[in-house]
C-alpha cells in the first residue's frame, strides 16, 4: 500500500518540526522518493491530521512573530512554503497581533539609541522595518515621521 520507507521518512521530518505538504515533498524528492510513492503517504498524513496545512501556519506565524517579523514578511514566507492564501487569511485573522507595537519592540531592539542622526540613519531604519515586513503606516508610527 505505501512505501515505508517513505513513510519513515516522512515521520522523521515532522518529528522535527511542522511541515507544509509543499515543503514534505520537496524534502521527499531530494531524498529520491518519487512522487507515486510520495502522495499516498501524504494524503494519507493530512487524512490523520498528522500533517496539517493551518498548523503549520500558526506555527511559523508564532515563530516569525517571537523573531519580530512583521505580516507581510511573514506571509510571503507561508506562501513560499506552499500554502494556499485561504489557509494564509485564515491564520492572519486567527491571530491577535499589535503591528504597531511589533514594529516598536523589533526597532527598538535593533536601534537601542532611538536618535536618528541624519537622512541615512533614517533610511537604514526605514529598511530595516520594510525587510521585516511592516507596511508604511507601521514605519511611519514607529519613526514619528508626518
Amino acid at each position: 500500500m505505501f512505501n515505508k520507507d517513505v513513510k519513515k521518512a516522512a515521520y522523521t521530518f515532522l518529528a522535527m518540526r511542522e511541515h507544509s505538504r509543499h515543503e514534505l515533498q520537496q524534502k521527499l524528492h531530494k531524498k529520491g522518493f518519487v512522487n507515486d510513492d510520495i502522495e499516498p503517504v501524504l494524503d494519507a498524513l493530512a487524512e490523520q491530521d498528522i500533517q496539517n496545512e493551518y498548523r503549520f501556519g500558526e506555527c511559523l506565524f508564532r515563530t516569525r512573530v517571537n523573531k519580530g517579523f512583521g505580516w507581510s514578511y511573514i506571509a510571503a514566507e507561508l506562501k513560499q512554503k506552499g500554502l494556499a492564501n485561504d489557509i494564509i487569511a485564515e491564520v492572519y485573522q486567527s491571530q491577535q497581533i499589535d503591528w504597531f507595537m511589533q514594529a516598536q519592540q523589533a526597532y527598538e531592539k535593533r536601534f537601542p539609541d532611538s536618535e536618528i542622526a541624519d537622512a541615512k540613519a533614517k533610511a537604514q531604519r526605514i529598511r530595516f522595518l520594510q525587510y521585516r515586513g511592516f507596511d508604511f503606516e507601521q514605519i511611519a508610527a514607529v519613526l514619528n515621521l508626518d
